[in-house]
């Protein structure tokens, strides 16, 4: 280890905290052990007092009003890990101690040797978190008006970055209401949705979020939008601020399908987008709509250089031109999606990706255009031209 960790026993049972203290800190430095005495009722304000790493407490095992105790301090302390000892736990207790962001329940007596192996875990696991990721570029798709193609888009363009680029990538499906994203690109039936991982979100780690996914490849997750209204109501947007700010962390680019809806939740999702891509059609309801949506989203304080037009099913020669759009709206369009029904349809209704149903379609390659944008790194093509520069010289 090369990071300290603070930890505090909370125990009535002084004989039991010296043993604990003498086991974890035998021939390791870097940890500090502060001894409490009592139990719950010494919980808080040691907390408060020491703001430890990870917390060991014996005896808090009799009901469900000490799990919600629990359960605020890990929402309210989200970097501290808490193991619980307990004598004759009930099964109804340990799940319900998982479901409080506890990390681990160990039976009395205590087998210090599983104590220490506990510890590890958690420390192994904190300091992994608090290692400096590179950060996610993260994209944000909303749709303009119902039946834009956003979702059918925002899929297959994490596909094509995933399985063009080499990159790893999450797709969250954040259209609470009618998601179904997963569908899109593969008939594998999610077991666990965004609803399940907001419901663990104390919890939430690497491991836990990679587990809620539909893994379309091995660089792709999807994490799919709630079953049902009900779920989706129980979602906000601190879970969406937890879910983001381990995601970033954990992959190269994150995709959110939006849907239509501005609200708390979705406006907490759009809080972390380098790029929103508002997709719109060429005619004047989509045209209307999308006018109403870009002032909406400035009023939140979204720039015009954090905005993005997509137009989808383009085609040569409308009544609409691209000119048209441009001067009604405000803003240059960003990428045209072409129009090829046969081959989305297909995509749409199998459930696979359009690369996969026809590498060679021109809304496969429009995409394809999309992600080498998205990848490009300008820096790197700056460095370039100044290396030749310098070595013609």
């Amino acid at each position: 280890m090369t990071t300290q960790m603070k930890i505090i026993v909370i125990s009535p049972n002084t004989a039991l905290k010296e043993d604990i203290r003498h086991h974890l800190m035998n021939g390791d430095a870097q940890r500090q052990v502060l001894l409490f005495d009592g139990g719950l009722d010494s919980l808080i304000a040691a907390i408060s007092q020491e703001h430890p790493d990870i917390v060991i407490i014996e005896g808090a095992c009799h009901g469900m009003s000490e799990l919600k105790v629990m359960e605020q301090l890990n929402l309210r302390y989200p970097s501290m890990a808490m193991i619980i000892l307990c004598e004759n736990a009930s099964s109804e207790f340990l799940m319900g101690a998982i479901r409080s962001g506890v990390k681990d329940v160990l039976h009395l007596p205590l087998v210090l040797n599983e104590l220490q192996a506990a510890v590890t875990r958690v420390e192994s696991r904190l300091i992994q978190n608090a290692v400096p990721q590179k950060r996610a570029k993260v994209i944000a798709v909303i749709a303009s008006k119902g039946g834009s193609g956003a979702t059918f888009l925002t899929c297959n363009l994490a596909y094509a970055l995933a399985a063009s680029h080499g990159v790893k990538v999450a797709l969250l499906d954040l259209n609470l209401q009618f998601g179904d994203a997963a569908l899109f690109l593969s008939d594998t039936v999610p077991s666990n949705t965004l609803a399940d991982v907001a419901s663990n979100i104390s919890r939430l780690d690497a491991s836990l979020l990679a587990s809620s996914m539909v893994h379309v490849l091995p660089n792709l997750g999807v994490l799919a939008a709630p079953e049902d209204a009900e779920s989706s109501i129980e979602i906000k947007p601190e879970h969406i601020e937890a879910l983001l700010k381990l995601t970033k962390n954990q992959y190269d680019y994150v995709m959110m399908d939006i849907g239509q809806t501005l609200n708390a939740t979705s406006v907490k999702a759009l809080d972390h987008a380098d790029m929103i891509f508002v997709v719109l059609q060429e005619s004047m309801p989509f045209i209307r709509d999308s006018k109403r949506l870009i002032n909406a989203l400035q009023s939140l304080g979204y720039g015009k250089e954090k905005l993005h037009l997509i137009i989808n099913r383009y085609e040569k020669g409308g009544d609409i031109r691209i000119e048209d759009v441009e001067a009604t709206l405000g803003m240059k369009v960003f990428k045209t999606i072409p129009n090829s029904y046969e081959a989305v349809s297909a995509s749409v209704n199998q459930g696979v990706p359009m690369m996969k149903i026809d590498k060679h379609d021109a809304v496969t390659k429009a995409l394809q255009d999309v992600a080498k944008t998205l990848t490009d790194n300008p820096q790197a093509k700056k460095s370039s031209w100044l290396d030749s520069l310098l070595h013609s010289a």
